[in-house]
This record gives structure tokens, C-alpha cells and sequence, in this order.
């Protein structure tokens, strides 16, 4: 019995210095190391954004800049694409050939739910373009990758402040159908689009078009006019009546209108640590709503911020 109460003993002196060695190792780990609870509040986007240096937002370029203005009924209002030529240089050029051609004829001629608002720049005839699906993948791009798997690509991420995706092995770098993304309507040929047909994705992200029509840009403000749209009731959404097409009031870029009636619009940069803390926020939210935190996120998820700039006001000291 003696020999089993000291044996009994000694193990409650060798628990009792256990929890007291580590009630010491964590009161010296709480002292040393108090990152963990400092943060104990995930910043929102809000703040993320609030707490965004100047540098991390850059404005649109006027050049790459396509206002198009309706007012039409309730739609009335500018649509802002910004145009990417390090993507599809060649059909921007086309593009932007046209609008200072003179775009009178331009429309919305086909609306279709869930899917997108087409228009036509002009009707007159125009040469087509070799395809401009892909483009080589290289440092100039300055491609941000998400952390998550991609069902359509090897990666997705963001380059140049749009949803991108490529392909490490074959060096391949195209743009991503999400909503708001710009292609060139075409044919069944790959090579018989010219830019004078363009679309905005209006609905759920068309992904299978990836790689297979040539995207210039994206609509960064003025969605939801496009998105209001009235349907169209014929085939694939096409207005089929005459008089049903909607005309543009105007269609220009950027630089070619009066600076006091240019929209001072910048968008954050997605190479930003700003955008990459975003992005996190978005992937694992732990704002009250959320009870189950994804952890993951889609390319076409993630929300790319555009705000007028801030009027810099300086007073006399």
C-alpha cells in the first residue's frame, strides 16, 4: 500500500509540474508573441479599402477608355469600358479605329438573360481579325495569382487590374469571362470577328468561352444599365422589330472628350498588398453573416475596386 501511494504521489507531483510548466510557457508565449491577439478582429474590405495608400490605385488611361452613352427611356446614363490592349492589341486598334471613324449607326441590338448585352459600333464593313484568344505569358503582366484550384484554367488570378488566367507549361496568358468582362462577337470561325460586334457579360460567368473569343476589356462603371436592359424576344436574345434596337447617344474614348466631362476614375492595383489583403478578406470571411468561412474563392468572386479619385483639397497654412 506504501509503495502504491508514493507511486500515486509522484504522479501528482509530475502533473502538477506539467500544468505548471506549460501555464508558464504560455504566459511567456502571451508576453512575447501577442501578434495573434492584437488581430482578433478581421479588417472588412471597407477598411481595407479605407486604409489603401494612393499608390496602390492608378487612374484609367483616356486613351483605353470607351464611354458609350445612352438615353434611352430609363436607360440613361455613361458605360465605362476600359480597353485592354496588352491582351488584344490588334482588335483595340480596330475598336478605337471606329469610334473616331464615327459610330452614328452604334446600338444595343441583342439582350440575353443571364447571359449578355451585344451591340454594334458600326455597320459598316470592316476587315476581320486573326484571333487574339491568348497571348505569351511574360513579367509585363505582372499576373497575380489566386491560391485556390481553377476548373478552367491551371491558374487563375489577375493581371493588368483584370480576372485573367494562364498556363505555365504552354506560356499562355487570355482573359476571363466574368461578369462585366467585354468580348468580339464572331462567327463559327475563330479568325471572323473585327471588334465592330462586341458583348458584356450580363449574367452568370460564361467560362466555356474562355480561350475561344477574343476579350479587349471590361465595364468598370455604368453596369448596371446594361444589366437593366430590356430582353430581347428573338433567338439568342436578338431584338428582332426594327425600332427595337436601343442607339448609343455617343460612343468615344476618353481622350477625345473635354477633360471637365471625363470621369476621374482609378481602379486598385491587383499587384497591390492592398488588393492581396482584399482577396484574403474575401476568400476566409469572418465578418458576423458568415458562420461557415469558404477559405476559397473563384477568379470571378473577387471584386476589382474603382472609385472616382478623392479631390485633393488643400488649404493656405
Amino acid at each position: 500500500m506504501d509503495a502504491l501511494a508514493g507511486t500515486t504521489a509522484r504522479k501528482a507531483l509530475a502533473w502538477l509540474a506539467f500544468v505548471l510548466a506549460a501555464c508558464l510557457l504560455l504566459a511567456d508565449g502571451l508576453s512575447a508573441s501577442p501578434a495573434w491577439a492584437s488581430d482578433a478582429k478581421p479588417r472588412t474590405t471597407a477598411e481595407i479599402l479605407a486604409a489603401a495608400p494612393a499608390d496602390d490605385w492608378r487612374l484609367l488611361d483616356p486613351e483605353n477608355t470607351l464611354y458609350l452613352d445612352l438615353e434611352a427611356g430609363d436607360q440613361k446614363g455613361r458605360v465605362v469600358i476600359e480597353l485592354a490592349p496588352a491582351f488584344a492589341p490588334r482588335h483595340i486598334e480596330a475598336i478605337k479605329a471606329m469610334v473616331r471613324a464615327g459610330t452614328k449607326d452604334a446600338a444595343i441590338t441583342r439582350v440575353q438573360d443571364n447571359f449578355v448585352a451585344q451591340w454594334r459600333l458600326t455597320s459598316q464593313p470592316s476587315p476581320a481579325l486573326k484571333a487574339e484568344f491568348t497571348r505569351a505569358d511574360g513579367p509585363d503582366l505582372a499576373f497575380t495569382p489566386l491560391p485556390d484550384r481553377d476548373v478552367y484554367a491551371p491558374e487563375a488570378g489577375f493581371a493588368r487590374e483584370m480576372p485573367a488566367a494562364r498556363d505555365a507549361k504552354a506560356g499562355t496568358a487570355w482573359l476571363v469571362h466574368c461578369y462585366g468582362m467585354v468580348g468580339v462577337g464572331r462567327e463559327n470561325g475563330a479568325d471572323s470577328g473585327n471588334g465592330a460586334e462586341l458583348y458584356a457579360v450580363i449574367g452568370q460567368a460564361p467560362r466555356q468561352l474562355d480561350r475561344n473569343i477574343t476579350v479587349v476589356g471590361r465595364v468598370v462603371s455604368g453596369m448596371e444599365l446594361l444589366s437593366s436592359l430590356p430582353r430581347g424576344q428573338g433567338a439568342m436574345g436578338f431584338y428582332e422589330a426594327p425600332a427595337q434596337p436601343i442607339p448609343f447617344k455617343a460612343v468615344r474614348l476618353a481622350a477625345d472628350v473635354p477633360q471637365v466631362e471625363q470621369l476621374p476614375l482609378e481602379v486598385l492595383r491587383t499587384d497591390s498588398s492592398t488588393f492581396a489583403a482584399l482577396v484574403e478578406a474575401r476568400r476566409n470571411r469572418q465578418d458576423a453573416f458568415y458562420h461557415v468561412p469558404a477559405n476559397a474563392i473563384d477568379v470571378c468572386n473577387v471584386p476589382i475596386p474603382v472609385r472616382e479619385r478623392p479631390t485633393q483639397v488643400t488649404q493656405a497654412q
